[in-house]
């Protein structure tokens, strides 16, 4: 059975954190019929999830949160080992946080998802400006996928990243200009997931050089 196109609906990737909440508000500006996923992968950040029930929640979105357990039984790294420490790659190798096909099966899965309900607009935070080296956040990657998914289902899917070419301060700026700056108070960076953040991982550096280049006071707490 052919499935309907619904053009002007997307759904968004979102995890709870900066960028993806930023995303969020860049397709409610642009779509008039927006829904939101999110996964649960056994992250040591986990803590993101309440925050992305708490913006759909206050946004009136509808919201799905997807199980997905074959990180962990797959991968070691220290978002999904939660003994293991975040540290930044040197010499060439990968930050410890990288997770190995983790955006290949969230945008996939998400592309499943998507067309059950005709929406061909998918929207995600990935970024290649300031990433944290992570292979599957480039630019080429994103195109490559996207060309895969509207192959392997034969729908005209259009993934969509508009934090790409931005720096985190240009980030904090957008939502800014979008008027949802306030949705920042709810979002959770730290890869700790602590809170109050804990201000020393690579995510909770990034978010607070973002916000203090952009000139804007970041609404959550660190220790």
């Amino acid at each position: 059975m052919a499935t309907d196109v619904k053009p002007n609906s997307a759904l968004v990737l979102h995890s709870g954190g900066q960028d993806s909440t930023t995303c969020l508000a860049w397709a409610l500006d642009k779509y008039d019929d927006v829904k939101v996923v999110s996964f649960d992968y056994g992250q040591r950040h986990k803590i993101e999830i309440e925050s992305a029930k708490k913006i759909a929640d206050h946004l009136n979105l509808e919201h799905k949160v997807i199980e997905i357990d074959l990180f962990k039984e797959l991968t070691n790294n220290a978002l999904v080992n939660h003994s293991a420490e975040v540290a930044e790659g040197a010499d060439g190798e990968l930050p410890t946080t990288f997770v190995d096909g983790r955006n290949i099966v969230f945008l996939t899965t998400a592309a499943i998802y998507a067309k059950q309900m005709g929406i061909p607009n998918i929207v995600t935070g990935v970024c290649q400006t300031d990433y944290s080296g992570y292979p599957d956040c480039r630019d080429e990657f994103i195109k490559s996928l996207n060309e895969t998914l509207k192959l392997g289902m034969e729908f005209p899917f259009e993934i969509h990243t508009p934090l790409m070419f931005l720096t985190k301060a240009e980030t904090v700026k957008l939502i800014d200009e979008l008027g949802k700056l306030d949705l920042m108070k709810y979002t959770h960076t730290c890869y700790e997931g602590k809170s109050p953040a804990c201000g020393k991982c690579p995510a909770c550096k990034l978010r607070l050089k973002g916000f203090e280049e952009a000139g804007t006071q970041d609404p959550i707490d660190y220790e």
